[in-house]
């Protein structure tokens, strides 16, 4: 047995299943290895940043980390922006990334690289293998890591020569560490702020946004008068019918700070105190008043049901039923609006979608209005790198089994960054309806030059453009195997969300705002 093969059997042991791919020479030996033993799913991207973006949507559905195969460090650097976006999703990701064999390095051929400074930027553990004999050793450790609570990227860099060498050993899975406890003296604290403190909001993220926790929430929110609300972005959020209609913290800074300019105090449920996604002229960087104070209840490693239930014990809160967000709303129509397109899509989403957001600005109220649609579940971009979407959404259609229809809302500029996700879509008959919001602008930035208190010109406002020439997104769609369509009212887009359930596969509707 080589190093590779001990590496796939491990995997697969350790409970890995599936495998983002874009290999490359070094990876050559656990290509092969893939190829001979059965067992686990080969899903190729066509780029480095489409294969962690979709370890990152698999991770977010399935709760498990898959593995990326990727191409020496160049490759794990195309793929660092979505690296980057899973580590602030805190998602679990093997990154078996190839590299020069150990006895070639020395001679500094083109294609070497400080894969291990690359690594360090987006990785809670990190190993580089040094014999055949260690990596299924080092791979059983990088799962354990990979699934240690809350979740993290970990990354094994494996010289060719250590794939290639015989000598292998495969290794029995490792223990999975478990969500540490809640501090009882923290939970006592939470309660005695609940109990004797005004103006108290109690922020959730993390797996405290799952409808277990959330219902546990209400009731210690319900039973002494005070609110809840969930962090700006969040890796999953459960939401719709028998869910708590809950708000987030506004990206805007002008709107979070005002939407929290009451709080004199917070509770952290795996989550984080508000601060400005950049910095702004005149401009707090903190988004809560500076008088408030800050109280953690649970830190990202820590069990949040737990503890939210632990909380409601001490404050002996009652079952309280969750609020009625109201009657399902109606499909809009006429031309698109945010609040007319999140009624539409409320209104025909079959239970069980789940929903990869990568609107930017345009999404900003969809949660609003979407409060009394079918159980789903909503993803967000965590970490900021655009060019998430596409791929999140192929990955969470995986990570959900294949059955549960994902919507991609997807603004036209991010989709750009990784239009080759499309092409997987169609590849593996995924069920995905991406509707592309097409501006033919980078919005956000134009949003962002005033923020700043910049005054943009012509040449500034031309590279914010995306016209000249028009993207043509039913041509890129259909370029990709995916099939496509424009609409440029609410009703012919709720028409194709419909005829796009109907099927199995990928589907894009370009949606003009």
């Amino acid at each position: 047995m080589n190093g590779a093969e001990s590496l796939v059997h491990t995997l697969l042991k350790s409970g890995v299943e599936v495998c983002f791919s874009n290999p490359g020479t070094s990876e050559m030996h656990f290509v092969a290895a893939l190829d001979r033993i059965p067992g686990m799913r080969c899903v190729l991207g066509l780029q480095e940043n489409v294969v962690t973006g979709m370890a990152d949507g698999y991770w977010r559905m399935a709760g498990k980390p898959a593995v990326t195969l990727l191409h020496c460090g160049p490759g794990l650097g195309n793929g660092f922006a979505n690296l980057h976006n899973a580590r602030r999703a805190r998602s679990g990701i093997v990154n078996c990334v190839g590299d020069q064999a150990t006895y070639h390095r020395p001679y500094d051929a083109p294609l070497t690289a400080d894969t291990e400074g690359v690594a360090r930027g987006v990785s809670g553990w990190m190993r580089t293998a040094r014999r055949a004999t260690e990596v299924g050793r080092d791979a059983a450790i990088a799962v354990q890591a990979a699934r240690t609570a809350p979740g993290q990227v970990a990354t094994l860099i494996l010289p060719s020569d250590t794939c290639w060498d015989d000598g292998g050993v495969v290794a029995d899975p490792l223990p999975v560490p478990v969500a540490q406890p809640a501090d009882p003296l923290a939970v006592r604290n939470a309660a005695r702020i609940l109990r004797e403190k005004k103006n108290v909001l109690i922020l959730l993220g993390g797996p405290a946004l799952f409808e277990g926790a959330q219902a546990f929430a209400w009731r210690a929110a319900q039973v002494t008068g005070h609110k809840l609300m969930a962090e700006g972005s969040n890796g999953r959020t459960q939401r719709g019918r028998g869910r708590l209609p809950l708000e987030r913290v506004p990206y805007p800074a002008d709107q979070a700070i005002a939407a929290l300019s009451w709080v004199e105090h917070l509770i952290l449920v795996n989550a984080r105190a508000p601060v400005g996604f950049f910095a702004y002229p005149n401009m707090p960087s903190i988004h809560y008043p500076a008088s408030a104070e800050v109280h953690v209840l649970t830190r990202y490693e820590q069990d949040a049901e737990a503890a939210l239930r632990a909380l409601c014990e001490e404050l002996k809160a009652p079952a309280a039923a969750l609020p009625d967000p109201g009657p399902r709303p109606e499909g809009a129509r006429g031309a698109p609006t945010p609040e007319g397109l999140a009624r539409t899509i409320a209104s025909i989403m079959p239970e069980g979608t789940v929903i990869a957001d990568e609107s930017v600005s345009f999404g900003r109220g969809f949660f609003k209005e979407t409060h009394a649609a079918a159980p789903h579940d909503w993803l967000q971009i965590c970490g900021g790198a655009i060019g998430c979407g596409l791929p999140l959404a192929t990955g969470a259609a995986i990570g959900a089994g294949g059955s549960r229809r994902v919507i991609g809302l997807q603004a036209d500029g991010s989709a750009m960054y990784t239009l080759q996700a499309l092409w997987t879509q169609a590849r593996e008959k995924l069920p995905v309806t991406t509707i592309l919001l097409s501006n033919r602008k980078y919005q956000i930035l134009l949003g962002e030059y005033q923020n700043v208190g910049a005054n943009p010109g012509r040449t500034a406002m031309d590279m914010l453009d995306l016209g000249n020439p028009d993207l043509d997104w039913v041509k890129l769609a259909n370029g990709m195997g995916v099939e496509a369509a424009k609409a440029t009212t609410l009703e012919a887009c709720g028409d194709l969300l419909a005829q796009s359930f109907a099927g199995s596969g990928p589907f894009l509707i370009e949606l003009a705002i």
